[in-house]
């Protein structure tokens, strides 16, 4: 069945933005797309999949509100999940547009455990004590990465490793397990039945898993970490290689470094430049104002030898810096270069 949009005046502003980019030509909009963070992003996908079919009149009368937009040829008016996959795909990249759709699959075909994101941690960590990791793994799959890495931080060791291993290599969830495990976990917290929908199957992986751990704080990242080097090293390469480093800074839009080192102490910024890439400093240099590259160079002259482990706590500060940013939607966590090589 096709989602017919009503008139533009009841129409969301995703909604009139999901409804111009199914009016442009693929390239165009993927260049459109790839402006916006991942949580808008994941929005107007959304509404893409919703609004596989629009009324010509109504998509006239939303186009006409951006006068300034010239639109040649015929107009487009199918929207669906093969488009917003495409587009989603090339200004995300792959893996992350995999797990964009994988959420966007999720809660659209009905999630029976999205009541777990009302539960407070503490007590959701009470009630799956002593759950295999496959089950509290599934549980993960179905939560935001920034509740789920609270779930996870609680755990403990060996206890998260089992858990992010079995996240990690999680195939498809039938929909009756998930069912069951919902059920489960209702009556556990004293929450009221629901009525019974369609549900999805879940896919964990690694792009998950990482997402997960990005928000993580640094003592939970690095147990994680090391416990997946001793149970599987080639996870745990894979993992680190899809991780968020300081290095990464240099394939961030410009004004998305500039976004991060605003306000950043120079006394950190010296020490977690120390040793670094010169294309990591060169981008730091070319970003910051006049001023603070000269309290920056005057910091690095002054610092003399460092430890290694003071030169990675700072890069780790900055780091959270920029998953705090991307939490809040501020800037985009997406490489302009893949392939980057220093």
């Amino acid at each position: 069945m096709t989602a017919t949009a009503p008139g533009p005046m009841g129409l969301t502003g995703t909604q009139k933005a999901a409804i111009v980019l199914m009016q442009m030509s693929n390239e165009a909009a993927v260049k459109v797309m790839a402006q916006f963070s991942e949580p808008e992003a994941e929005a107007i996908a959304a509404e893409i999949v919703r609004l596989s079919r629009v009324e010509p009149a109504v998509s006239e009368r939303v186009l006409a509100e951006f006068h300034d937009i010239v639109v040649n040829g015929r107009r487009h008016v199918r929207g669906g999940r093969a488009l917003a996959a495409g587009l989603l795909e090339a200004s995300l990249g792959a893996e992350r547009a995999e797990g964009v759709m994988g959420r966007l699959n999720a809660s659209m075909a009905g999630n029976a455990l999205e009541f777990l994101e009302t539960i407070d941690p503490a007590h959701l960590l009470t009630v799956l004590d002593g759950e295999l990791p496959e089950t509290i793994a599934v549980v993960l799959a179905h939560l935001r990465p920034e509740k789920a890495s609270q779930i996870l931080a609680g755990l403990g060791q060996p206890h998260a490793t089992d858990v992010a291993h079995a996240l990690a290599t999680m195939g498809p969830t039938a929909p009756e397990t998930i069912g069951l495990l919902a059920d489960g976990l209702r009556t556990r917290l004293g929450a009221p039945a629901a009525g019974t929908r369609k549900q999805a199957e879940v896919l964990g992986g690694v792009q998950p898993l990482v997402d997960i751990i990005n928000r993580s704080d640094a003592i939970t990242e690095q147990d994680v970490l090391d416990g997946l080097d001793e149970l599987d090293p080639a996870l745990a390469e894979e993992v680190r290689a899809k991780m968020l480093t300081f290095a990464d800074i240099v394939k961030f839009e410009r004004r998305d470094i500039q976004h991060i080192l605003r306000g950043l102490n120079p006394a950190l910024l010296a020490t977690a430049m120390k040793g670094a890439p010169q294309p990591v400093v060169a981008a730091i240099h070319e970003n910051i104002s006049e001023r603070n590259r000269e309290l920056v160079d005057a910091e690095s002259a002054a610092l003399g030898p460092v430890r290694a482990s003071e030169v990675q706590d700072a890069r780790a500060q900055i780091v959270r810096q920029i998953r705090a940013l991307e939490a809040a939607g501020e800037i985009t966590v997406r490489r302009i270069d893949e392939d980057f090589v220093y």
